[in-house]
C-alpha cells in the first residue's frame, strides 16, 4: 500500500489515512477495543469489495471506515488524527486506488487479529481485565444506550404497519439477543419512525454500526447544544441531518 501524498490527486488523503492505519495498527487496534475492531475490518472489506469506478459507492464505503476511526481515543497529534482531521480529506474524494488499498490493509490488519490480542501472540484476551467495566468501556457505553427508552421488536414492527422494520431503524441487541429500537425514532403515543431519523440513520450508517448511530443521537452534541434526539421536533429536520451530514462528510 502506498501513500500516495503527492498534491491534492483524487484519492491521495484517503489513501494516506488507510497507510497511516496500517502503519500504526497496534495503536488502532488496543484504541478500539476487540468489538470495535472487528467492525473495522468489517467495514474495510465492504470497501474492498466495491467497484472502483463507482464513485458514490466508493465515498460512502470510505466513509463508514473514517467515521469509526474518529473514535479512536488518539492524541491530537497523533498521524492517524491529524489525517482524519485534515481538510484535504473532506476536499478531495477517495479515488479507484482507494479500493485497493483497503483490500490490503484488511488483509494486514486481519492478519494482524489472527496472531492474537494487541498484547501479543497468543496473550490472554481476559488477563488483567477489569470484571465491572466502567463507563469508558465498549461494554458500558453499550449498557448505557440500553438503558435509554426503546420499544420492543413486535411493538415496532407493529409501529411500521405489521412490517419488518426498515434497516435504517437502529436496532440494539442486549445479552439475551433481545433487539431494542430506541424510543426517539417514533413519535410519542402512535405512528411510523420519523422520516429525518431514517434519513439520518442512513447517513450514519446505522445498518451496520447501530451503536454508533446510537450514541450520536443520544449524547451530546457540541454542534447542536444538546443531544440530538432531545431536539426531534424543537430543531428544524435541516438542522439534524445538516448535522449528521458534516460528521460523514456526505455532500
Amino acid at each position: 500500500m502506498s501513500d500516495d501524498g503527492a498534491g491534492d490527486r483524487p484519492g491521495a488523503p484517503a489513501r494516506r489515512l488507510l497507510a497511516l492505519v496500517g502503519a500504526h495498527r497496534e495503536e488502532v487496534r488496543a484504541g478500539l477495543g476487540e468489538e470495535q475492531y472487528a467492525l473495522l475490518l468489517a467495514r474495510l472489506a465492504a470497501l474492498a469489495d466495491t467497484a472502483a469506478d463507482d464513485d458514490r459507492a466508493v465515498r460512502v464505503a470510505f466513509q463508514g471506515v473514517r467515521v469509526l476511526l474518529t473514535r479512536l481515543p488518539l492524541p491530537y497529534d497523533h498521524p492517524v488524527h491529524l489525517a482524519l482531521d485534515s481538510d484535504r480529506l473532506a476536499g478531495v474524494p477517495p479515488g479507484p486506488a482507494t479500493v485497493t488499498d483497503a483490500r490490503e490493509l484488511a488483509s494486514l490488519l486481519t492478519d494482524a487479529s489472527a496472531a492474537g490480542p494487541a498484547g501479543g501472540p497468543g496473550a490472554d484476551p481476559d488477563a488483567g481485565a477489569d470484571p465491572d467495566p466502567g463507563p469508558g468501556t465498549v461494554l458500558g457505553a453499550h449498557e448505557r444506550l440500553l438503558r435509554a427508552p426503546a420499544l420492543p421488536a413486535d411493538e415496532a414492527r407493529a409501529r411500521c404497519g405489521g412490517a419488518a422494520p426498515p434497516a435504517e431503524l437502529i436496532r440494539l441487541p442486549d445479552p439475551l439477543g433481545r433487539e431494542h429500537y430506541p424510543a426517539f425514532q417514533f413519535p410519542p403515543g402512535d405512528g411510523a419512525p420519523h422520516e429525518v431519523v431514517l434519513e439520518v440513520n442512513r447517513l450514519l450508517l446505522a445498518d451496520i454500526d447501530p451503536w454508533g448511530a446510537a450514541a450520536w443521537w443520544l449524547e451530546g452534541n457540541t454542534w447542536l447544544g444538546g443531544a440530538p434526539a432531545s431536539l426531534l421536533g424543537r430543531l428544524p429536520d435541516r438542522e439534524l441531518v445538516g448535522a449528521a451530514a458534516t460528521l460523514v462528510e456526505e455532500d
